[in-house]
C-alpha cells in the first residue's frame, strides 16, 4: 500500500487517466474528488460490499454457488447465461452510486 500525505487542493494522478483531488479536510474526515473514465466503477468500500453480496445472492438464486464464474468484480465470463447476467445487473443497479455527470 503507498501512503500519502495530501493538502487540499493537491491531486493523485492514477494511470493518466484517474486523478483524484483532496477538496476538503474537517476533523478526520477528507472530502475527495475523483475523475475517472466512464467504464472505470467507483464504489465506496460500503457499497462494493452490498454489490458483492448480492451478487452472491443472485447466484444462489440461480442455484450457482460457484462464485468463480465472475471474473472480478465487474466482469463476467462470457458462459453465464443472460439470464443471470440481468439479475446481477438489477441488482448492481439498485446499489450503484450515480457518478456525477462531468466524468
Amino acid at each position: 500500500m503507498l501512503v500519502l500525505t495530501r493538502k487540499r487542493g493537491q491531486k493523485l494522478i492514477i494511470n493518466d487517466n484517474i486523478e483524484i483531488t483532496i477538496l476538503e479536510t474537517r476533523g478526520e474526515s477528507v472530502k475527495i474528488g475523483v475523475k475517472a473514465p466512464k467504464e472505470i466503477s467507483i464504489f465506496r468500500e460500503e457499497i462494493y460490499e452490498e454489490i458483492k453480496k448480492a451478487n452472491e445472492q443472485a447466484l444462489n438464486e440461480m442455484g450457482c454457488a460457484d462464485l468463480n464464474k465472475l471474473t472480478g468484480f465487474g466482469g463476467i465470463k462470457k458462459d453465464v447465461s443472460s439470464d443471470y447476467l440481468s439479475k446481477i445487473q438489477s441488482f448492481t443497479n439498485k446499489l450503484s452510486v450515480d457518478k456525477p455527470k462531468d466524468q
